[in-house]
């Protein structure tokens, strides 16, 4: 009796640990449950880092997750986020190179020069090169350092390129979208090439897997031929969900009575992406890394609602600063976490990631870096308060500015034309034309005609201050900004401060030379590893005297030729 009592209990633990989905592979892997292997232990002394691996998606909606009541399954995502520690006051930037080189170098915007837009792929503009990077710091501190997916911070000189900035390896796109099966990009009518690229190499003859999948596939090779008894970095920059709208058809037959196109297409690119974290959670435990490893999922901005995403119940959508723009989706998971299974409702920023994952590595960073993050992981891990109290979400001084916006009602001591926010504490001001305000309530995303986008509500056109008590009105339905000037003003004079400590913002106009078919039909390098461009002139120490100048002809220029180039339709 005894022993069929064990081999049940034993029989039931085993059939409830093998059937949880995320620890199983795929039909698109197709390996067997039964060489499944957990070569860690929890028992086992730690005497080295954590593995780190760093999952990021592209225009993933805040919405559209199943933990936030979502339409759209993701068991996986939801199982790991459950288990793990659920970050529900985390901000992002509203768009793709803000988020990334926020990530990535810990600063803000206006510390990196990208304060207005994203890098197109024919300009020559990247990383400030003479900033350490996370996956350098991560180097400095022992770690393998490898990059699969979706770089999107510029590319036109190979000091640019993943593969000099920090990265072991790399394996991805280098612009900002691509079709998820040919891997060609375009920038525009009849400029397109091809944009898979595999070290500083193009990737040649790959074409025909779906991205998502091709991605999933190389983490787990990479898993799969390194030791891990030597700590492994791995950012997994998906580019899922980004557009062009596109995934196997497999993943449709779960959302067929879902009548809106995009709305069905993007959630079967979702389920798509959550089944790729299944297979790199699973590829963890079967390497012997899960114990010892922390895994980070994190958006990289709000959702676009006429592209099948949804921020409900925020504010706004992706390209504005409203919170549907800027509330991002994240959660951290890790045996090592102390307090698990709970939502942390401490203030963190996409640049607190670098000091945090580099404090878990035993690096260092210090004054010199720097740095605008905070280490974060024990308000994450043990449930301490957020060393974070406030957050600059941007100032662009190259926005179409406010046509009410002035000095004057910015009591003199900010242009309320500017587009800025900032949030402080539970505070948030909006300064300028902060985008699209309206809220999109779930099933009514239809792929409306390009003459539709000026049938959204649009915010007060003859308001350039707006002030909202996000943690009381985190749908930003209360503006607050006429009954607390008090509040209005001390957030000026922090936007005030920010500013002086701004660089200039470096947008400079597009280089005929990184057409693709004058560089072998692929996107890549096109300028000389020796070149020296009219920003790195700029702030030349060898030419301090001419710098001031030579700042404000730039400021002119950028004002006069670019102060349109962005629409709201970003």
């Amino acid at each position: 009796m005894y022993s069929l009592t064990g081999f049940s209990v034993v029989s039931l633990l085993s059939f409830g640990y093998l059937s949880w989905d995320w620890t199983k592979p795929n039909q698109v892997e197709n390996e067997s449950v039964l060489d499944f292997k957990d070569k860690g232990s929890p028992f086992a002394p730690r005497k080295q880092p954590p593995h780190i691996i760093f999952i990021l998606t592209d225009d993933q909606g805040f919405h559209d997750i199943g933990y936030h009541g979502s339409d759209i399954r993701t068991p996986t995502l939801d199982k790991l986020a459950a288990e793990g520690v659920k970050l529900e006051n985390y901000y992002v930037q509203p768009i793709c190179t803000p988020s990334r080189s926020q990530l990535i170098t810990g600063r803000y915007q206006i510390h990196t020069g990208l304060q207005h837009s994203i890098i197109r792929p024919r300009q020559p503009n990247c990383l400030p090169l003479d900033q350490a990077t996370l996956p350098q710091k991560l180097q400095e501190a022992g770690y393998a350092t490898h990059m699969v997916g979706k770089w999107h911070l510029g590319f036109y000189k190979r000091d640019c390129l993943p593969t000099r900035r920090g990265f072991d390896t790399y394996f991805g796109s280098l612009t900002g979208s691509m079709d998820y099966y040919t891997y060609d990009a375009c920038d525009g009518p009849g400029m397109c090439g091809y944009d898979l690229h595999e070290g500083e190499g193009v990737a040649w003859g790959r074409g025909g897997k779906y991205s998502t999948h091709l991605y999933t596939q190389r983490v787990r090779k990479i898993l799969a031929a390194h030791d891990p008894r030597r700590p492994v970095f791995i950012f997994l920059s998906f580019q899922a969900v980004h557009t062009p709208l596109q995934c196997p058809k497999e993943y449709l037959h779960p959302y067929r009575d879902v009548v809106n196109v995009a709305r069905r297409k993007y959630s079967g690119m979702v389920s798509a992406v959550d089944e790729a974290v299944r297979n790199v959670t699973y590829a963890l435990r079967k390497y012997g890394y899960y114990q010892n490893s922390v895994i980070v999922f994190s958006s990289d901005n709000g959702g676009q609602p006429f592209s099948g995403g949804s921020n409900w119940p925020l504010r706004g959508r992706k390209g504005t600063y409203w919170e549907g723009g800027i509330r991002g989706l994240g959660f951290v998971h890790s045996p090592l976490l102390r307090r698990r299974r709970r939502v942390s409702r401490a203030l963190v920023h996409i640049t607190d990631w670098y000091p945090t994952l580099v404090g878990l590595a035993g690096g260092n960073v210090s004054a010199i870096d720097g740095l605008d993050g905070h280490d974060v992981w024990p308000a994450i891990s043990e449930g301490k308060e957020s060393p974070r109290m406030e957050i600059l979400h941007n100032i662009d001084p190259l926005y179409n500015p406010a046509k009410h916006g002035s000095w004057q009602d910015g009591f003199r001591l900010w242009n309320t034309a500017v587009q800025a926010s900032i949030r402080s504490g539970d505070w948030k001001l909006l300064t300028g034309d902060p985008g699209y305000g309206d809220w999109f309530p779930p099933q009514t995303l239809a792929g409306f005609p390009g003459s539709w986008w000026d049938l959204e509500r649009r915010t007060d056109l003859r308001k350039s201050v707006w002030l909202f008590n996000i943690t009381g009105d985190p749908y930003e339905r209360y503006d607050q900004a006429a009954q607390r000037p008090d509040v209005v003003k001390e957030l000026l004079a922090r936007l005030a401060h920010y500013n002086r400590t701004a660089i200039p913002v470096r947008y400079p106009a597009e280089d005929p030379r990184a057409n693709p078919e004058l560089n072998g039909g692929a996107w890549g390098p096109w300028a000389g590893d020796d070149e020296v461009d009219n920003w790195d002139r700029l702030f030349d120490k060898k030419s301090k005297a001419k710098k001031k100048c030579k700042i404000c002809k730039l400021r002119s220029f950028f004002r006069k030729h670019n102060g349109g180039i962005m629409s709201n339709r970003i």
